[in-house]
C-alpha cells in the first residue's frame, strides 16, 4: 500500500518523500503489550486506519527522524570544520 498527497499524515507534510508499509514478505508477528490509549492517539494522528498501519507508520517516522538527525549532525560537523568564523553579534553566547 502506498501513501499519496491525498493520504498525507502528520509529519509527511514537511517530507515530500513518499512513506509506504511494509511489504508482506518483510513483516514478522510480534506479540507486544502496548497502552491501548497511545495507540488510539497515535492512530488519530497518523490518520490509520488499523493499528498494524499505526505502528508501522510510527517506525517510518522514528526511522526518518534518525536518519535526518544524523544527517544534521554530519553538515553541522562539516560546517565547523570548513574553517568559518561565527560572530556572537548579540553578545548572548557564552565563550
Amino acid at each position: 500500500m502506498y501513501i499519496t498527497a491525498s493520504d498525507l499524515y502528520m509529519g509527511d507534510i514537511i517530507r515530500t518523500k513518499v512513506i509506504s508499509m511494509t511489504p508482506a514478505r518483510h513483516r514478522a508477528h510480534k506479540h507486544f503489550q502496548l497502552d491501548s490509549v497511545k495507540i488510539k492517539r497515535a492512530q488519530k494522528a497518523l490518520r490509520a486506519k488499523t493499528e498494524t498501519e499505526t505502528i508501522d507508520r510510527a517506525l517510518d517516522l522514528v526511522i526518518s527522524e534518525a536518519q535526518n538527525n544524523r544527517l544534521t549532525l554530519a553538515a553541522n560537523e562539516r560546517f565547523l570544520r570548513s574553517g568559518i568564523e561565527i560572530k556572537d553579534v548579540y553578545g548572548v553566547l557564552d565563550e
